[in-house]
């Protein structure tokens, strides 16, 4: 048996441990940004997107928009934050910047959030990396520079994957 003072210690440790351990069912959609700026004016280092991409942005809402997502994610370009930020502005949430060169702090960022629904919006080479990392396989190729109509939601239950969708749109 266990002594009195002992006892309310265990249970204070169960119960703190309960949040955790539900914190761990996430739904993460992953994007590539939308149609970019690629005319003779446009910044080669961080484009605008196109009349197209914002278009785009807005469909990516009617696509997706029935996970209400809690974190809204993106590189520091134009592109990827202009990409989802209608949605996340329609959510009243704004898009938190992420460095893809290191996607794994993300995740860890992703999977310790208390949050159950998220959107990363990266590039045609690390969007599918980072589905890669999620799965734990190298399923995933870089996208071809033509790609933009492809959504990854990626189904996380008690901290495992349990399904991974690949929409278009």
């Amino acid at each position: 048996m266990l002594p009195r003072i002992l006892l309310p210690l265990l249970l204070v440790f169960v119960v703190s441990l309960a949040p955790e351990v539900s914190a761990q069912d996430k739904t993460i959609i992953l994007v590539r940004h939308a149609e970019k700026d690629a005319s003779e004016t446009a910044d080669p280092n961080d484009p605008d997107l196109t009349a197209e991409g914002r278009e785009r942005a807005q469909r990516l809402i009617k696509a997706a928009g029935r996970y209400k997502p809690g974190a809204f994610y993106s590189t520091n370009f134009k592109r990827t934050r202009d990409t989802i930020t209608p949605w996340a502005q329609k959510r009243g949430k704004t898009v938190e910047i992420y460095d893809h060169r290191k996607p794994q702090e993300l995740l860890d960022k992703i999977m310790a959030s208390k949050t159950k629904r998220f959107v990363i919006a990266g590039h045609s080479n690390s969007t599918p990396g980072v589905v890669n990392l999620l799965v734990k396989k190298d399923l995933f190729k870089n996208l071809d520079e033509s790609v933009y109509t492809v959504i990854w939601v990626v189904k996380i239950r008690d901290g495992k994957v349990k399904k991974v969708e690949v929409l278009e749109y």
